[in-house]
């Protein structure tokens, strides 16, 4: 079967990352494949992430997709940053934000700049000299042609789903209503031939996507591909998630909010605010956890606060044999960061771009799974960073993650910030350079030294250069409109059929 041409392409289970995959294999190769899709409407939705992160633009942009039409069907808001709270301490708040920070030369970034004014008293706070970090604090934003912002979404994720499959069909994906009973696979090589589905129709295929979530029935069940835990770097396998109505004014931006076990966040969308409460059961009850949340949410709740179990780890290999695992189905890492919708949208343009058309080849696979791995590797260990960085000890949920050890290649990258101020972007690493600094500063991580290149700048030179950044951006900003208001200059209201 390695060397017969892939030419039906199969996804086991739709919701989001189905019909990210149907939408992208559909756009992407065209009449090059044939690609059904099979998902049963009895089986709910996980709907554990409603934000994304601005590679999620990139993606909408490969498939045409207009915002103005993505943003009514999504009831979708702009986020710009993601604000931390009570994380390294309990009163501390740090943003997360999006885009660079001040203006970098190619000695070295903005921060090193940053670092010896401090050390001068030259300096305003860090987040003064970001256009999005400013725009997030101020709850302003511009979006449409020319817009400046680096900025990503939130979203009602089903909904997503269902403007997924509308742009999937209409791209020539056949879509199949049926639950999977059995999965048929070749007796010699192993690799997966069809789908029985309980109707007792039968679905070929060459090459078969397994976006059935935690179930992962072909990649798990049929393929015994093996699970690697990450549970001891991070614990938390529990979220009681509800919507409630809108409070306030439409930020831009999702926040997380440590409590004594884990997290809870809270993200705007048009009409309504998704809210989880993000624990481990180590140390925190079900009812425990369900009350406390109950207590936290400003508004009542719009429907039962509802609890969606997982585990933080990976399947040993995303892409076996003939199955190329996506979504929950591959592995999951907590939503703190954003990351589920990246992984699997760069999960599916990273299988277009090595499509096994000639035949499935082992050398394809081992390069998937090696691209796969680093980058996960990479989003994994900027997560535990927001867990290890603490100087909490009000419980012993925080006092382990403080004790724990991590990856060396995360323990390599602290080391290095710590000492130097040096942080990095790798060839396949998601987070940049801005992202790793925000978060290791807003950790209270504070490097002991630093690049020298502003030394060479007298003190009125350097104050006057950060007075012009910082008065820019202030000036730039009071002249955005709000979200609310953009949103709604952007999206009129339609109007009445006449």
């Amino acid at each position: 079967m390695m060397g017969k041409p892939v030419k039906k392409v199969v996804i086991a289970g739709g919701g989001t990352a189905g019909w990210c995959a149907a939408a992208a294999l559909g756009r992407f190769l065209g009449p090059l494949v044939d690609v059904t899709l099979v998902e049963s409407e009895e089986i709910g939705i996980v709907g554990v992430g409603e934000s994304t992160i601005p590679t999620v633009r990139t993606f909408h942009n490969f498939l045409g997709i207009d915002e103005r039409e993505f943003l009514r069907a999504t009831n979708a808001t702009y986020k710009l940053a993601i604000v931390f709270e009570n994380w390294a301490r309990d009163g501390d708040r740090y943003i997360h934000s999006f885009g660079e920070m001040g203006v970098s030369n190619w000695l070295a970034p903005f921060h090193h700049v940053w670092l010896e004014a401090r050390s001068r008293g030259l300096a305003g706070d860090f987040g003064d000299y970001g256009f999005e970090y400013q725009a997030a604090e101020q709850g302003k934003f511009q979006g449409g042609e020319g817009s400046r912002l680096s900025y990503a979404y939130h979203l009602d994720a089903v909904l997503y789903g269902r403007f997924l499959r509308t742009l999937s069909e209409k791209a020539g994906v056949k879509r199949i209503e049926g639950r999977i009973a059995t999965v048929d696979q070749d007796a010699q090589s192993g690799f997966v031939t069809a789908l029985n589905l309980d109707s007792g129709q039968r679905i070929e295929g060459d090459l078969f996507i397994d976006c059935t979530g935690f179930r992962a029935l072909l990649t798990e069940g049929a393929l015994k591909t093996g699970w690697e835990d990450w549970s001891h770097w991070l614990p938390t396998d529990r979220a009681v998630v509800t919507q409630t109505e809108s409070q306030g004014p439409l930020m831009p931006y999702t926040r997380a909010i440590a409590h004594g076990e884990g997290w809870r966040w809270r993200i705007p969308l048009q009409t309504r605010t998704g809210n989880g409460y993000v624990y481990s059961s180590q140390y925190l009850s079900d009812d425990d956890a369900r009350e406390r949340f109950v207590a936290a949410i400003d508004s009542p709740p719009l429907f039962e606060p509802r609890l969606i179990r997982y585990q933080t780890g990976t399947r040993r290999l995303t892409w076996n044999k003939n199955v190329v695992a996506l979504g929950l189905s591959s592995g999951f890492i907590e939503p703190l960061e954003s990351t589920s919708i990246h992984l699997f949208q760069i999960g599916v343009t990273r299988l277009a771009q090595l499509f096994p058309f000639d035949g499935i080849d082992p050398v394809l696979i081992d390069r998937y799974n090696a691209m796969a791995r680093h980058e996960l590797e990479r989003v994994r260990d900027f997560v535990i960073l927001h867990y290890k960085a603490t100087e909490r000890d009000d419980t012993a949920f925080w006092r382990d993650r403080q004790a724990m050890s991590v990856p060396d290649t995360l323990a390599a990258r602290i080391d290095l910030f710590r000492e130097t101020a040096h942080a990095y972007q790798e060839s396949g690493d998601l987070f940049r350079v801005d992202s790793w600094t925000q978060v290791l500063m807003g950790q209270r991580i504070m490097p002991k030294s630093w690049h020298r290149i502003a030394a060479t700048m007298r003190d009125a030179q350097l104050a006057q250069a950060l007075d012009a950044l910082k008065g820019n951006i202030a000036r730039t900003v009071a002249a955005l409109p709000t979200q609310a208001q953009f949103i709604e200059s952007y999206l009129p209201a339609p109007q009445p059929a006449l």
